[in-house]
């Protein structure tokens, strides 16, 4: 029996409450069992309700035993004083406030149906060597319930991209094209390099940028130099050409590239060489201008592919690194590669300036996110696997790593919609 379990019973009644008796036989009629309390101090705030003739209103506590009253030292803490009653599994020992009345006590462990029980220790007490606690009955849930719930898991995964960034809006002085330029290195960087290149684009001040935004070489020189890439002896044409420019850049700013992470290349396919992302994203910055005024214009994916239709700069047509030709080739953002930034990065984005300015953004994210395919990683091909065409588009596949990683893999199944359904029982 775990405590999140009560607070579940006791906060949407799950129990006979029209038999509800305290340990001393009082009757309970329950008028409102209160506001959950999700900081310190009592479990349930402003609950209202009839105990033996006499209404009270007040806080409510929530143990599985009577006496973690004393083992939590409830009776020495003032946030405890307004407890008008103490609900348990068991009543093992009574309890008192200050004056030495005694609190009442309501015991739920004959007040809770079976089958509730049977279908909670199904789910989380039972031997757990599942990939998520209710994958035996994933494939159960119908199609109404759970694109509701992985609607609501994408809006809360939004909302915690979007703390990023603000916090990143508030460190920049409120300017948007900046944060833009810190979230595309992000990503740019992709899993192995995302760290590195942010930390590369907060030790350059944006205006940099914005003043060489008329030479793809200057921003070139400047994403390879501050990344540690040009500091190397390489009899290259081209790469001394960098390194002059970058010297050049680096004393009439100022800059310093010490303390920034450097890059990785091991096990990286060429294409993902921090190098030829670097140009990429120079080669963006030079040729879009105003480019977060685009991306907040732009009215579908089409528009967002045309914006990132981008390659490096000709020189890394012919290398992957330097002094190394290879046959002529682009190297271009690809589709896949244009959707992860769509969904990592520009929809975050727009998301959090439409609430940030009040204009209403939420239908015009999800159809965005439902137009692209979703992605495919061992979570959405297990989600697949235990429910078919779980994960078609990208709202899905984002919505699926939120609630495994937010839910399922720290056993909320009594905060998920899902798991409730189980608890209860299919009707």
């Amino acid at each position: 029996m775990q405590e999140d379990f009560l607070h579940y019973i006791w906060r949407f009644k799950k129990f006979d409450f029209g038999s509800a008796k305290t340990v001393s036989n009082l009757p309970v009629t329950i008028i409102s069992t209160g506001t959950p309390n999700l900081n310190s101090g009592p479990d349930f705030f402003n609950a209202k309700m009839d105990i033996g003739g006499q209404l009270w209103a007040g806080n409510v506590e929530i143990h599985l035993k009577s006496s973690d009253w004393y083992v939590h030292n409830h009776e020495t803490d003032p946030n405890y004083d307004n407890v008008i009653l103490h609900v348990v599994w068991k009543d093992d020992v009574e309890i008192f406030r200050k004056d030495n009345s005694p609190i009442p006590t309501l015991e739920l462990q004959d007040l809770i149906p079976e089958n509730t029980l049977q279908n909670y220790r199904k789910l989380l007490i039972a031997p757990n060597d599942k990939w998520i606690n209710c994958e035996r009955d994933f494939h159960k849930f119908d199609g109404f319930e759970m694109n509701n719930w992985l609607e609501r898991m994408y809006f809360e995964r939004l909302q915690d991209k979007s703390e990023i960034i603000l916090e990143l809006l508030r460190n920049s002085g409120n300017n948007w094209e900046e944060v833009l330029f810190k979230l595309l290195a992000r990503n740019f960087g992709l899993n192995v390099n995302g760290g590195a290149f942010l930390n590369m684009a907060q030790s350059i001040d944006f205006k940099i940028i914005q003043k060489n935004q008329n030479s793809q070489l200057a921003l070139e020189a400047l994403f390879l130099g501050q990344s540690g890439l040009l500091e190397e002896r390489i009899e290259d044409i081209q790469y001394r050409k960098f390194k002059k420019e970058y010297e050049f850049l680096k004393h009439k700013y100022s800059l310093e590239n010490e303390y920034v992470e450097r890059v990785k290349f091991f096990r990286l396919r060429p294409d993902n060489f921090p190098n030829i992302r670097l140009s990429q994203l120079a080669g963006l910055y030079h040729k879009v201008p105003h480019l977060f005024s685009k991306i907040i214009s732009a009215k579908d994916k089409y528009q967002l592919y045309e914006i990132f239709e981008i390659e490096t700069s000709d020189y890394w047509k012919t290398h992957y690194s330097f002094d190394k030709p290879h046959p002529s080739k682009r190297k271009f953002l690809t589709k896949f590669f244009r959707d992860l930034l769509i969904i990592n990065t520009l929809i975050p984005l727009k998301f959090c300036y439409s609430k940030k300015t009040g204009a209403g953004a939420s239908e015009d994210v999800l159809e965005l996110m439902e137009e692209i395919i979703s992605e495919k990683n061992g979570i959405t091909a297990k989600f697949n696997k235990l429910r078919e065409n779980t994960s078609i588009n990208a709202l899905q596949s984002q919505a699926l790593l939120h609630l495994k990683s937010q839910y399922c893999d720290k056993n909320l199944c009594l905060d998920c919609n899902l798991g409730i359904k189980l608890i209860q029982g299919f009707r």
